[in-house]
């Protein structure tokens, strides 16, 4: 807000950036515009008809319920100082920052923290005023000695150092308190050392729980630990089930009964990254019924739990077609099952838009990764096509028309990966089915007759994968039902024929799309399963490095200029091959009137568009999927396609300062910064194909009425086990599926109607249509809108934040 803004201002005239800023905050907070509507003296009150008026703007792209509020108060004639004494009183303080004058602001607050005994602590508190800013950092109510800087650190940091740290910062008589930070220090004993903070805030686990024998009235204690930033938050569950009061680290039932026994895991969360604890058992023993035995007997009668010595998965997504139809859903789909298998301790590497040659190197650093008792799953999203039984994936680089040559053979996978000699082999294929009539050539490969191995045809031989047509983010249909059924804990082909339920009573694809499974699964195997590394223990470690190297991301880092500048350059992933680059000014000279940063000068291979280099928000460069964990207040980078770097990433940061003594006339300073190759870059994939493995599975014709090929296993017996669902369940009232629904990432209804099932879908459901992902597929996605994620705090720190404020009976001037 500029200096001229006062108190007596209508809302109507607040700036452009203040109001979409302020916007932001009421519309993502529980906090936020609805509130405000509720609290308001009754001059600006709104009626009921005019609160719904306002909550129907979510459906709207890039609507916003707080604008439209702030847009009828300021027609009664609410002012700043009215809107700031509401904000005031509903204690959002984020909010009233947006309408303060840039007399005194936090620009960055401190971050809740999970750190490992015996390493270092930094918590960062950095503000801007117009006059020298002091700093004092407290934990809990008492002040921390000596720390006056807007760094806090704590080296090293010991377990008495856990608790919750607030830091007080002075300009002249104005002050301020940032956000409180809890931070959580894990006592982890040395066999636990490995490279934990490789990559910087990313959550990693530490400690395992550990199986637990204990007599009925005993204590049971159950343990877990991740580090990361912000805080993890913890679920204990027990035999898949979510129990109740149990989200702390650790686990404690005072009494325990003989129903307490059982399989139990944590799911950690962090931001949009989960994961999952081993599952430990959990045996009661009761000595007075089962006597000196007791032990023997329960022992024995444990089944034996089936495990996977490590869990890979290899996912992509190809949109960007040079000579076809453009795709939306598939990033969609990539990143939301990304997530689902990090759950289900997955290694998981997500790619999108690859070439063929590309796709061909990714498919052998897959296998690389593959051993013995592996569980191996293969997702792709795009454009396909089936003949004689076998399936193909199309690169975006593949001709119009192409052949099998140009593609990727499913089936050829499939043996690569039987020759590891994998615990499961499961393939879940988001495409068309469709005949390819430029194609008569069909690969020749034999496979063994293995029991596991499953594959899930988002669609059934001979017909389209549809994905929904929307001017915002959306799934296709097959993970748009997959993934609220992948972490059932489950046998994977129990799993997929839920899905294949749950598709047949989706009305606007009854007729059009049906799930379609074949196996050869004789066992109980689960994506759910917990791993048990095997007798190949080095293979293992070898394994993991490899992967871990494809996605070790650079560590943030502070840049000083001469002019006594300082900026912060931070990085995110989000794909294995996307990287963002985020820029932030830390301090400037108190005699510079402006000051920017951004990055330039990139590596042609990555073919970088300057005009969504260095924006505002994510959005506006790309970040749609990633931008609720990103800073606020930075300029934004996107790079995708890293797997095309061919020499490490170089690149230029700019700094850009006026000074009032010097007439306002920009001064410029430059610096280089290298970061090496990040993630996936490391393993070149844009090389010509290096060892041909795959290639050489593909390219060798058959008569196609010899193929081996027509399921993946052959035997009599296997036949029986090939079901196809045709999804003729009993209709479902339409009224149930809600935008919501449909859209996972915006409240707004779905739109217009295109593609092969213009006629028959969108007759009956007129605002929604899926296009197929084949030739007749609509063209190039829309400009999505942000999602609305509400920002969560823990009861704990809310009363802390009161009690503390309290205490210290401070009066603002």
């Amino acid at each position: 807000m500029s200096d001229s803004l006062d108190r007596s201002t209508n809302v109507n005239l607040l700036k452009e950036p203040v109001l979409r800023k302020l916007c932001e905050v009421l519309d993502k907070t529980n906090k936020g515009w609805r509130k405000l509507g509720e609290i308001v003296d009754k001059r600006f009150r709104l009626s009921v008809d005019e609160m719904e008026m306002c909550s129907l703007k979510v459906l709207e792209l890039q609507g916003s319920p707080s604008r439209m509020l702030l847009r009828l108060m300021g027609e009664r004639g609410c002012t700043v100082g009215h809107l700031l004494d509401y904000l005031q009183t509903m204690g959002n303080s984020e909010a009233t920052q947006c309408l303060k004058p840039p007399g005194l602001q936090i620009v960055i607050q401190p971050q809740s923290v999970s750190v490992i005994s015996g390493h270092n602590l930094r918590l960062s508190c950095y503000a801007v005023g117009e006059s020298p800013v002091q700093y004092q950092w407290f934990r809990t109510k008492e002040e921390v000695p000596n720390s006056f800087s807007p760094d806090l650190v704590i080296s090293p940091v010991r377990l008495k150092d856990a608790g919750f740290y607030i830091c007080r910062v002075n300009c002249g008589e104005a002050f301020e308190f940032s956000q409180w930070a809890q931070v959580d220090v894990l006592d982890v004993a040395m066999s636990y050392g490995q490279s934990y903070l490789s990559l910087e805030g990313r959550l990693k686990l530490v400690v395992q729980p550990q199986a637990q024998r204990v007599l009925v009235g005993d204590t049971l204690h159950l343990e877990c630990g991740a580090v990361g930033k912000p805080i993890p938050r913890y679920q204990w569950n027990r035999n898949g089930v979510p129990l109740p009061n149990a989200s702390k680290r650790k686990l404690t039932i005072p009494y325990v009964m003989q129903d307490h026994h059982g399989k139990y895991r944590c799911e950690i969360s962090s931001n949009s990254e989960r994961i999952w604890t081993n599952e430990v058992d959990v045996v009661i023993d009761d000595f007075y019924t089962l006597g000196a035995g007791a032990n023997e007997f329960l022992l024995n009668s444990v089944p034996e739990q089936l495990h996977a010595t490590d869990k890979v998965a290899l996912l992509i997504g190809n949109l960007s077609y040079k000579n076809h139809p453009q795709l939306k859903a598939p990033m969609v789909d990539v990143y939301d099952l990304t997530n689902l298998l990090r759950q289900l301790n997955f290694k998981v590497v997500s790619l999108l838009d690859l070439t063929e040659s590309e796709m061909r190197n990714a498919v052998d650093e897959f296998l690389l990764l593959l051993h013995k008792g592996v569980y191996g799953l293969l997702y792709y999203a795009g454009h396909g096509y089936e003949n004689y039984g076998n399936s193909f994936m199309v690169p975006v680089d593949a001709p119009n028309p192409y052949h099998s040559a140009n593609c990727l053979c499913v089936q050829s996978i499939l043996k690569l990966m039987q020759e590891k000699q994998t615990g499961l082999n499961v393939f879940l294929l988001d495409m068309c089915r469709k005949r390819n009539i430029h194609d008569d050539s069909t690969p020749n490969v034999v496979l063994r007759v293995t029991a596991n191995i499953v594959f899930g045809y988002a669609t059934c031989q001979d017909a389209e994968a549809f994905e929904l047509s929307s001017s915002g983010f959306t799934n296709g249909v097959f993970v748009k039902f997959l993934k609220k059924r992948l972490l059932d804990d489950e046998k994977i082909t129990v799993v997929l024929d839920r899905v294949a339920e749950d598709m047949g009573q989706f009305d606007a694809t009854k007729g059009k799309q049906a799930l379609e499974i074949r196996s050869s699964l004789s066992e109980r195997r689960a994506l759910t399963d917990p791993i048990l590394p095997g007798d190949n223990a080095d293979i293992a470690l070898a394994h993991n490095h490899r992967w871990a190297k494809a996605h070790e991301l650079q560590e943030s880092m502070c840049l000083d200029f001469d002019c006594g500048a300082q900026i912060k350059l931070g990085f995110a992933a989000e794909f294995s091959n996307v990287l963002v680059i985020y820029t932030h000014i830390v301090k400037k000279p108190d005699d510079m009137s402006l000051c920017q940063a951004h990055v330039t000068d990139f590596s042609q291979d990555l073919d970088v568009d300057p005009k969504e280099m260095n924006r505002e928000t994510p959005e506006e460069t790309g970040i749609y999927l990633l931008s609720h964990s990103l800073p606020q207040h930075c300029l934004y980078t996107r790079l995708s396609s890293l797997q095309k770097l061919r020499e490490e990433l170089v690149f230029t940061v700019c700094l850009q300062g006026t000074f009032t003594a010097m007439d306002d006339d920009p001064v410029h300073w430059t610096t280089s910064v290298n970061i090496g190759k990040p993630l996936i870059a490391r393993l070149d994939l844009h090389r010509a194909m290096r060892r041909n493995s795959c290639l050489q599975t593909c390219l060798m014709p058959h008569s196609p009425s010899h193929s081996p090929c027509h399921s993946p296993c052959h035997s009599p017996r296997a036949e029986r086990h090939h079901r196809l669902h045709h999804g003729q369940q009993q209709a479902q009232d339409y009224g149930r599926l809600s935008p919501h629904c449909l859209s996972p990432y915006v409240n707004e209804p779905p739109q217009g109607a295109a593609g092969g099932c213009r006629d028959s879908v969108c007759d009956y459901f007129s605002q929604s249509h899926y296009e197929p992902y084949d030739d007749s597929a609509a063209g190039p996605a829309g400009s999505p809108g942000r999602p609305s994620i509400p920002i969560e705090t823990t009861d704990d720190i809310n009363e802390l934040q009161t009690v503390f404020i309290n205490s210290l009976q401070l009066q603002r001037p």
